[in-house]
């Protein structure tokens, strides 16, 4: 039975900057000799989100462009208000997309699709350097 936690650090732009996660994470469950189970993505923060997408620059222009339509930066938000921080945009993107992905592992190898990608999305209002934490459980 395997069950641990790694971690490593991504620089950031924000600004919904996106990260393709999946060699990282793949080469952590290789490491662990992760055979059967599962692999949890999870980026703690308020202001950063994970999840799949195709990793090329259409859809990440289209993701992007979506994000910005359902919390665009220009409108006024009760957190900035309250805190000065300029970046309520940041949280309601983040709380929107989740701070998580969990993805099945067989045969050691992450069971993506073909075009699937694992992507760390960070919305805040500056650039930061974001910690990803993977936990794994299963089977060796």
């Amino acid at each position: 039975m395997i069950s641990m936690c790694r971690e490593f650090k991504v620089d950031s732009a924000g600004y919904t900057d996106l990260h393709d996660l999946t060699d990282q994470v793949q080469h952590i469950v290789s490491d662990a000799g992760l055979v059967e189970g599962i692999a949890t993505v999870f980026c703690p923060g308020a202001t950063a989100s994970v999840t799949t997408i195709e990793f090329e620059s259409g859809a990440v222009a289209d993701l992007k462009a979506a994000i910005r339509r359902a919390a665009p930066e220009e409108i006024p938000y009760k957190h900035d208000a309250r805190w000065g921080d300029g970046n309520g945009f940041s949280h309601v993107r983040a709380a929107l997309g989740g701070p998580s992905l969990t993805v099945p592992v067989s045969g050691g190898l992450l069971v993506l699709g073909t075009w699937q990608q694992i992507v760390l999305l960070d919305h805040d209002n500056g650039s930061r350097r974001r910690k990803v934490v993977i936990q794994l459980l299963g089977t060796d």
